[in-house]
């Protein structure tokens, strides 16, 4: 009878403590990206849109990237509107979601990803409001060496 007692009064416990867990195991789904931009780019907050979209969560600093970009290593040459940082890796520019997923998988010896300037199709430079027009543009893998190579090609 003890046992059944005490198995009773645990119940709602376990229930409740389950619960509680819930948040964290959300949170731990969605990769965090902190990412910062200039406050009055709309593109990048499109890109930050985009992001939340496909999976991610995100922490936006609206003080400029040039500082982070040069911190997190990336070459000023492939450099874009804003810069980001997930699992340890750089994002400059208007890296797609799918791509941040994939190097999240493969966890190649990079840098990062990188999107330079700002090609119309690419995300947040993409829609109507730019006549659904879509442009080629690389991804690039950014290496060590400040060198880079194709990683996706979008044509």
């Amino acid at each position: 009878m003890q046992r059944r007692t005490l198995l009773l009064r645990a119940a709602p416990l376990l229930a409740l403590a389950s619960t509680a867990a819930w948040p964290l195991a959300a949170s731990a789904a969605a990769p965090m990206v902190e990412i910062w931009k200039d406050p009055n780019c709309g593109c990048c907050q499109d890109w930050v849109k985009h992001l939340n979209a496909n999976g991610f969560a995100t922490r936006v600093h609206d003080d400029g990237n040039s500082a982070a970009r040069s911190r997190l290593g990336v070459p000023a040459r492939l450099g874009s509107c804003h810069t980001g940082l997930v699992g340890g890796y750089a994002l400059e520019g208007h890296v797609p979601a799918r791509e941040v997923h994939r190097l999240l998988r493969e966890k190649p010896k990079a840098i990062g990803l990188a999107v330079p300037g700002m090609p119309v199709g690419s995300p947040g430079m993409d829609g109507a409001a730019y006549g659904d027009r879509r442009d080629p543009y690389d991804v690039l893998l950014v290496l060590a060496d400040g060198g880079s190579r194709l990683y996706q090609g979008y044509r």
